[in-house]
């Protein structure tokens, strides 16, 4: 059985007119999305700001409620629990926020902010385990036990995304949602944040829905990478088949902007024409034929359905071989 296996999801949020009223219009932030995890597995999500990803990683956790599909979690659907319900079910499915200082109360000693987990859910019956657990878990974060009474604003960004891995780890979850951990985060304490996440997964058999909008970055951290545009998954495979021999036109134009140290090894950059499409009103046929450089005329009026190109690679585009 699957930890995670997400159906036909879709999160819609209606466009108010006024401060009452609300049109008949929706924003179609998550149109229809299905995947899977396993257990140990990550899977990276990847696309540009606004595709949908923040949204669909909330909606997996209940953050924000979906307006349809499953979400089976360890073989139960958690899209129809109640909030009390929900709460229970949090110990097994955390999430580590984009923003390291966003994320942490300014007024909560960070022993205080790790341990709160644990006195929801009861996981140490005493204070002297209590303190133990917590100088524990900054020790497998990398940082020292004498670091618990004092307050995030002493600590600098990536330390204070230590602290966030630190207070997801504490509820011993089976999978967690990274929602762009590393984007807020300089260059070199990217590298430490990914490499501390990839060790604390072979340590604990943790599984990992890893969003980021570089590529590069989840190529390195994911087994799997799904991309997403305008709310739908455009191809998913393996990370490096993806990454080597992308199938679908805006996969190729991802990769091609990412930064290299010798521009002569890389080939020739794909500049996208226009704007996102609104996800009020999105195009008929392919989400991506008013930006594709290799569109057609049935491109224009056919929806592409994910389908498998060689094993294990799936691409919704008409024109992928």
């Amino acid at each position: 059985m699957n930890l995670l296996e997400v159906q036909n999801l879709k999160v819609h949020f209606p466009v108010r007119k006024g401060f009452l009223s609300r049109s008949k219009e929706f924003v179609r932030a998550v149109d229809g999305v299905t995947f899977l995890i396993a257990h140990g597995e990550t899977v990276g999500l990847v696309g540009e700001s606004g595709c949908g990803k923040s949204t669909l990683s909330r909606a997996i956790v209940r953050l924000i409620n979906p307006t349809q599909g499953k979400i089976l979690f360890e073989g139960d659907d958690i899209a129809v629990m109640s909030n009390s319900e929900m709460r229970k079910r949090r110990r097994r499915l955390q999430m580590i926020f984009q923003d390291p200082y966003g994320s942490l109360n300014p007024r909560m000693t960070v022993g205080d902010a790790i341990g709160e987990g644990l006195d929801i859910h009861r996981l140490t019956p005493g204070q002297g385990e209590r303190q133990q657990r917590i100088a524990q878990l900054l020790k497998n974060v990398g940082l020292d036990s004498s670091h618990a009474g004092r307050f995030p604003h002493e600590f600098s960004g990536g330390q204070r995304q230590r602290i966030g891995i630190a207070r997801a780890l504490a509820v011993e979850p089976s999978l967690i949602i990274c929602d762009e951990p590393v984007s807020a985060l300089d260059v070199s304490v990217q590298a430490q944040i990914i490499n501390l996440l990839h060790d604390l997964q072979h340590k604990f058999g943790i599984a990992y829905l890893f969003v980021a909008h570089d590529i590069a970055v989840v190529e390195h951290i994911s087994h799997r990478i799904l991309v997403m545009y305008l709310g739908r998954i455009v191809e998913s495979g393996d990370a490096r088949t993806v990454c080597r021999s992308p199938k679908h036109p805006y996969t190729q134009a991802l990769i091609s902007a990412v930064p290299v140290l010798d521009p002569d090894s890389k080939g020739q950059r794909i500049i996208l024409g226009g704007d996102v499409p609104s996800p009020i009103h999105p195009p008929g046929g392919c989400p991506f034929h008013p930006r594709c450089p290799v569109a057609e005329p049935r491109c224009k009026t056919e929806v592409p359905h994910l389908r498998e190109i060689t094993p294990g690679h799936q691409a919704a585009c008409h024109l992928a071989t």
